[in-house]
């Protein structure tokens, strides 16, 4: 390939869902709404949590870190998303959209990791009982919050370093709403080898790796349910998991989802749609699941909008 034809582009475009005018404001609308949704009903939840003392225990311990971190991972798509649409230009710069991905890799990485930690706390809480206190305790759990932000952002930092050293063509159009690694790296001009082998071991460890911690934790659990002589106990200790169950559910039957539907077809426009399940879609809905879902939660709510339990 001859080098005037490589260069370090300083700016992308960014495709989106449709290039047709008469689309974008119901698109702009429809984000905008579940934008908004997503950081108010993630704020209301650190908000029941921090405002009753009830509720500082290790098992609410993650949980505004969750909503803090569903906020943060969504602000790193729409709004950008939501301001070319407004002012009619699909332009991202260079180190905008390296930023971004950034910041995405990480508070998506932070997600599941938490995902993880919350997992083992329901363990504790359902196989140890008697010794949860002692084991889950302030220290460990800031202990382990802190450990989950430190190996997010080296990852993050890590995959980066592996982008900056690519040459892009003169014009890269990403067919996606945002800055996504996978698709930036395979639209260099340049040699991705190690991008591509960053990206891949990072997956292992940074995703089949916390599934696999998730797995194992909740195969100890339906055993531990199992051997529960009561069907009252057994309702009492599903019920004490059954929010987190249903929010990884939720998310990595999205991501799988995602991923699933790219290996079987070549259609970006249908890749992007099915995105939205995850970087959207399942950061909004998160909330409503603790809150419909546990009772605690539930009762605060109700106080802090003046409604009687």
């Amino acid at each position: 390939m001859e080098s005037g034809n490589v260069t370090r582009n300083r700016e992308f475009l960014l495709l989106g869902f449709s290039e047709e005018p008469e689309d974008q404001p119901l698109i702009f609308v429809l984000f905008l709404f579940m934008y908004l949704i997503t950081v108010l009903g993630n704020l209301i939840l650190i908000l029941a949590v921090r405002s009753d003392l009830h509720l500082h225990t290790p098992m609410y311990f993650f949980l505004p870190n969750l909503s803090l971190v569903e906020i943060c991972f969504t602000s790193t798509t729409i709004p950008k998303m939501l301001v070319n649409i407004q002012t009619h230009s699909k332009a991202i710069t260079y180190e905008g959209c390296l930023t971004r991905i950034y910041f995405f890799i990480a508070f998506g990485s932070l997600d599941d990791l938490i995902l993880t930690v919350m997992a083992y706390d329901c363990f504790v809480a359902i196989c140890h009982p008697l010794h949860y206190t002692v084991i889950m305790n302030p220290r460990l759990c800031g202990l382990l919050v802190l450990v989950c932000w430190t190996m997010s952002t080296l990852d993050s930092l890590l995959e980066i370093l592996m982008v900056l050293p690519l040459s892009f063509c003169a014009r890269v159009e990403i067919p996606h709403f945002f800055c996504e690694l996978n698709q930036v790296v395979h639209l260099a001009c340049s040699d991705t080898f190690f991008s591509d082998l960053v990206m891949y071991l990072s997956t292992v460890l940074l995703g089949v790796g916390p599934f696999a911690g998730i797995l194992y934790s909740y195969s100890k659990i339906v055993s531990s349910i199992r051997r529960i002589s009561s069907a009252q106990g057994k309702f009492k200790a599903f019920s004490t998991c059954a929010s987190h169950l249903s929010v990884v559910s939720l998310f990595y039957g999205t991501v799988l989802g995602v991923y699933l539907s790219t290996a079987v077809t070549e259609n970006s426009q249908s890749t992007t749609i099915a995105s939205v399940t995850y970087t959207v879609i399942t950061p909004m809905l998160n909330p409503f699941i603790y809150s419909l879902q546990n009772k605690e939660i539930k009762g605060v709510l109700s106080c802090l909008f003046g409604k009687k339990q």
